[in-house]
Formats: C-alpha cells, sequence, structure tokens
C-alpha cells in the first residue's frame, strides 16, 4: 500500500510531506513492527488516548505526559537503530506536526500560569481531546504496523 492512501485511512490526510515521499510502496519489517509495539503500549496506557475526565486529573501532568512521548519515541528508535526506517518516518511526521504544536502551546502557556486559572484549564482540556482524535488514530496505525489487536477503541480508553 502506498503511504499516502495508508495515512488517509487513518484519517492524516492534512500532514504536509514532500509528495514524492508520499508514493513510498510500505513494507514494514520485523525492526519496525517491534518499535510500533513499544509506542503502541506507551500511548494506550497514557492520557494520550485516554479521557480526562472534568473532576479528574491534572492539566501539568497530562501535558508531560503528552510530551514524554518526545524522549520515549527518540529512545524507541535509537535502541531500534537505523533498520526501522518506515517505522521512523511515520513517527518523525507525527511528532513533529501533531504532537509539537499541542506541547509547544501548552508548554508557554503552562509556564504563564494557565493552569492556575479555570478557564485557561478548560481550553487545555478542549484542546487535549482534539489531539487525542489524532493520538488514537496514531495509536491504531501503530498496533498495524506492529500486527496486534486495535485496543484504542476498547471500553475504558
Amino acid at each position: 500500500m502506498e503511504l499516502k492512501k495508508w495515512l488517509k485511512k487513518w484519517n492524516f490526510e492534512k500532514l504536509k510531506i514532500n509528495a514524492e515521499f508520499l508514493e513510498v510502496e510500505l513494507k514494514f519489517n520485523d525492526t519496525d513492527k517491534s518499535a510500533a509495539w513499544e509506542l503502541y503500549v506507551e500511548l494506550l496506557t497514557r492520557i494520550t488516548t485516554q479521557t480526562l475526565e472534568p473532576i479528574h486529573g491534572d492539566e501539568k501532568t497530562a501535558l508531560n505526559s503528552v510530551f514524554s512521548i518526545f524522549p520515549t519515541t527518540r529512545e524507541i528508535l535509537k535502541r531500534n537503530g537505523r533498520s526501522c526506517v518506515q517505522f521512523t518516518k511515520i513517527a518523525i511526521i507525527i511528532l513533529n506536526q501533531v504532537i509539537r504544536p499541542f506541547t509547544a502551546k501548552w508548554h508557554r502557556e503552562s509556564l504563564s500560569g494557565a493552569f492556575d486559572d479555570v478557564d485557561r484549564c478548560s481550553e487545555f482540556r478542549k484542546d487535549l481531546s482534539e489531539i487525542q482524535i489524532n493520538l488514537r488514530n496514531y495509536t491504531g496505525m501503530l498496533s498495524e504496523i506492529a500486527e496486534v489487536e486495535n485496543l484504542t477503541t476498547m471500553e475504558g480508553n
């Protein structure tokens, strides 16, 4: 399957990617699958895919959890090495185009005391809810790469 068609399947057709790059055929090797499994488990068990109920949780902790996907992904990439090329291409795009805008905005806001303001906390939760849609799609995508059941829609997720 072409990368372009695969990204569209998972509702990522708005990502900005070099057109020639999109024509690449996807073929995931065992290292790609292993890396995808590692990140799948991380995303599935974090606020990235779990609902943050209005009366529960803490915005700063949730922001830190989303941000932690950067060092987690970097470690997975380093550990799996240069042979997980297809996983790397997808992971870098998601980090830079989906997660980074959210964390950059809210890191600055948190430094300005936004999480001391009820209205700003509400805005954060709204933004978190919106990014979670993409992160659930990404988690589903990772399950497909890893060739495991997609549990992102399981009750309680």
